[in-house]
């Protein structure tokens, strides 16, 4: 990371604005929005459907595991940055290529996802959101692989803002507007399999949005995979000494030593010991958050919410917030570096939490509910950006889609597998004590993120 992007600027608070006029960075949006939308579809919302079919919390919980796909995507990343794709790689290039065929398989997952009704065919419903979850986590390694290599260190903080306001666009749409369109189709209480077939459908078919958008764009000029061949040409000549193996075994050894390999062992020769310190917090610094998450939307089911209520101030006003906070945390970002806007950000995610806490001993009350999303989100905004832009700082741009995969599959794999039990706890111990220990669980988060600073501004200071 450089200096500007850990401790701060020098800049105008006009020369901070200025970055969002950048093309690149105000393409963003509609990227974001195609990134965001199929992830509350498998998980927030589907959840609120599942609850309301009368599935019961633990497995409601434990279906959250579906968003593991997301903490398992370094798997792949390598043949997603190395592999080309028949015909659409020659047609639209590297990133692009990916980007597509990501989009198009996840809009018919989500039919497929539209044609199983829980109470009938639950294993249905859930092999089909596995499928858009595996899809959607594809086009995430594509777009952030993208976004990396689009713009200069000093502009991610600007990009991840934009990129976090589409998401949270597409959140919008797939809460609050797939709770509405549902609600319509139903035309009163209970639950109808037919309401959330059409609402399912309709957010299958806005994946066209990202689909043009893809056909539009163009590719990002980067030598990134000619450092990865060249590791690969190199591995290969070496290899060539052992006449003990075979030719083609020795091109795939080389290949995935190219591939999967070079990104992991860049990132161990940049930070050697201060590797693990950075993998440890990233691997937490998102816990508070997700494991309270999954029992959001349950919750308000429980506390006797409304659809129209859930979507008006949870889905719309709250992700609102959550955009505000991103460009907030974006700007903040790029005046006052990404480290303190980290600390700041993790700190109000756990403290937040507690509001939940809070709220649950009110019962049905919108005002209050209004109160605690308002904070929730806003924080979670800040949170996401400058966590955004870090794991960007950390990437070398010669390994990309792989480097950023492994930082963003690290992030989730603890936190989704914590939350898989969160039904359970709250089973146990309800909803307040559920909500507290998870505030609880932000606050080592704080001790990672001033470590890691510490040793950042060392690193600096030795010549």
């Amino acid at each position: 990371m450089t200096e500007q992007s850990s401790t701060g600027t020098s800049g105008s608070w006009r020369e901070a604005f200025k970055v969002y006029t950048h093309p690149r960075v105000a393409g963003m949006l509609l990227l974001g929005f195609s990134a965001g939308l199929p992830l509350l579809l498998v998980l927030g919302t589907l959840s609120f459907w599942l609850r309301e079919a009368g599935i019961d919390r633990a497995t409601i919980g434990f279906l959250s595991w579906i968003g593991l796909a997301y903490g398992f995507k370094w798997m792949w990343a390598p043949l997603v940055d190395r592999l080309p794709l028949p015909l659409l790689h020659r047609w639209l290039g590297r990133r692009r290529s990916w980007l597509l065929f990501a989009q198009v398989g996840i809009a018919c997952a989500l039919v497929g996802v539209a044609l199983s009704d829980p109470q009938q065919n639950l294993y249905q419903l859930v092999g089909f959101a596995l499928l858009t979850a595996f899809l959607s986590a594809t086009q995430d390694i594509a777009l952030d692989a993208y976004r990396i290599e689009a713009v200069k260190e000093s502009m991610q903080g600007a990009m991840a803002a934009t990129y976090q306001a589409g998401y949270r666009l597409a959140m919008i749409t797939a809460s609050a507007g797939a709770l509405w369109i549902a609600a319509g189709i139903a035309g009163g209480d209970g639950y109808h399999y037919e309401a959330w077939q059409g609402t399912y459908l309709a957010m299958a078919g806005l994946m066209l949005v990202g689909m043009v958008v893809t056909l539009l764009l163009p590719e990002p000029e980067t030598n990134g995979l000619s450092q990865s061949r060249q590791d690969e040409i190199s591995m290969a000549q070496e290899l060539a000494h052992h006449p003990w193996l075979p030719p083609r075994a020795a091109r795939a050894v080389a290949w995935v030593y190219g591939a999967a390999i070079s990104p992991l062992l860049d990132f161990v020769r940049r930070y050697r010991w201060q590797a693990v310190l950075i993998l440890a917090l990233i691997a937490t610094y998102r816990i508070s958050d997700v494991v309270m998450g999954v029992m959001s939307n349950p919750f308000y089911v429980d506390m006797g919410y409304t659809k129209e209520e859930v979507a008006s101030v949870s889905k719309v006003f709250g992700v609102i917030m959550t955009i505000v906070g991103a460009a907030l945390g974006g700007l903040l970002t790029v005046r006052f570096g990404v480290m303190r806007i980290l600390f700041v950000g993790a700190l109000l995610s756990a403290a937040t939490n507690v509001l939940f806490a809070w709220l649950a001993g009110r019962g049905h009350d919108v005002t209050g509910l209004i109160f605690v999303v308002s904070a929730d989100n806003l924080s979670a905004g800040i949170a996401s950006s400058a966590f955004v832009a870090y794991l960007s700082g950390l990437t070398n741009v010669a390994y990309s889609a792989t480097q950023y995969a492994l930082f963003s599959s690290l992030m989730l794999l603890l936190p989704k597998f914590i939350a898989g039990f969160s039904g359970v706890a709250v089973n146990a111990f309800g909803y307040a004590a559920f909500f507290n220990t998870t505030a609880l669980l932000g606050l080592p988060v704080l001790f990672l993120v001033v470590l890691a600073a510490r040793a950042h501004n060392k690193a600096k200071e030795t010549p």
